[in-house]
């Protein structure tokens, strides 16, 4: 009762900008649902003159339902069938991750962004778009401002990547009689999975191809998704190093609330589906935890949204934006030369 109290305003008004922004995601897939509920989140924010009583329940929101969305997550990812596409894209993989963080490293470093916003962006633009920016937020300790900046920039190349990717792939002369060289480029090039389907679903539609490229390019956005996992830990190992040293010059340091537990019932999650697909329970047992996923990171979304100053964004946009589109470039090429080396396309 006394959770309710202290966190049910806030949750409400989250769950309030979050059904909205759900359906409309679900009819404007190139969009998204956790695109439009951290922009509605932003315009809800700047007609509320006091959130005093709302601040609790949107921190919930923002940081723990953004953690059970992520552990959600480990319910859509199946290690045996990532594993067999994933020895095809896997050094794809590889080589656009490593491009995208020395990139971001680099950035940071010769243009003096935050490291936060460096670090959200380039692991955004290398794994999976907005989910791996809520796997790696909680663990690096960033705030609503940078999440939602980092949000806005993936968000912007998602969209460019959806409407021109199909284009440029014709162009560049993709096979239009198989889905298998445009779907690992969907796969491996497009940050966000929502826009990953707009594009490989919009290649289909163009060569009459059904859902070839669309099933490729899934199943290669799930194995880069699982670089989730290393790459948090990594964060975490870094972060509890740093959060130790401190606690050595007289900083009491609880290293359980540090390490981000979550990312291992993430792990446990996608070990249950494996073993669980393997007995011979039909995949769409799961189904409903990966809707539940999806719902709570827009949800999530539309917290942070709320969390935001939109003027403060909008004048120290411009560094993030640059890395994103560094990022972006990176990725693409050593997507389409990794492919050109491996006989693809």
């Amino acid at each position: 009762m006394i959770f309710f109290k202290k966190n049910g305003p806030g949750l409400l008004v989250c769950l309030a900008i979050a059904v909205p922004s759900w359906l409309l995601g679900k009819w404007f897939p190139v969009v998204g649902g956790a695109v439009t509920a951290i922009l509605a989140g932003m315009v809800v924010t700047m007609f509320i003159r006091d959130k005093s009583r709302l601040e609790s329940g949107i921190k919930f929101t923002s940081k723990k339902i953004l953690q059970w969305a992520v552990i959600l997550l480990g319910f859509g990812l199946n290690l045996r069938v990532i594993a067999q596409t994933g020895r095809q894209s896997l050094p794809i993989i590889l080589c656009t991750i490593t491009t995208s963080l020395v990139i971001a490293f680099a950035l940071h470093k010769a243009l003096r962004i935050p490291s936060k916003i460096s670090t959200l962006v380039g692991v955004g633009s290398s794994i999976c778009g907005g989910s791996a920016i809520a796997a790696t937020a909680p663990v690096i300790d960033a705030d609503d401002e940078e999440v939602a900046q980092a949000i806005s920039v993936i968000f912007f190349f998602n969209v460019l990547a959806a409407v021109l990717f199909p284009v440029f792939g014709n162009l560049l002369g993709f096979s239009t009689t198989s889905g298998e060289a445009f779907g690992i480029f969907a796969g491996t090039a497009v940050n966000d999975t929502s826009s990953v389907t707009a594009a490989a679903s919009t290649w289909d539609s163009m060569w009459g191809l059904g859902t070839a490229t669309l099933d490729k390019a899934v199943t290669v956005k799930l194995t880069r998704t699982l670089a989730i996992i290393p790459i948090t830990l990594v964060l975490a190992l870094v972060r509890t190093r740093r959060e130790k040293s401190d606690g050595g010059k007289g900083k009491s340091v609880n290293l359980g609330k540090i390490f981000p537990f979550f990312i291992l019932y993430f792990i446990a999650a996608s070990v249950i589906t494996t073993v669980a697909l393997r007995l011979g329970v039909p995949a769409v047992i799961f189904a409903p935890a990966k809707e539940l996923s999806k719902f709570f990171i827009v949800m999530a979304m539309a917290a942070i949204g709320l969390n935001s100053n939109i003027v403060k964004l909008v004048k120290t946009g411009g560094k993030p934006l640059v890395l994103g589109a560094c990022c972006w470039v990176g990725i693409t090429a050593v997507s389409l030369l990794m492919q050109h080396v491996l006989g693809i396309w």
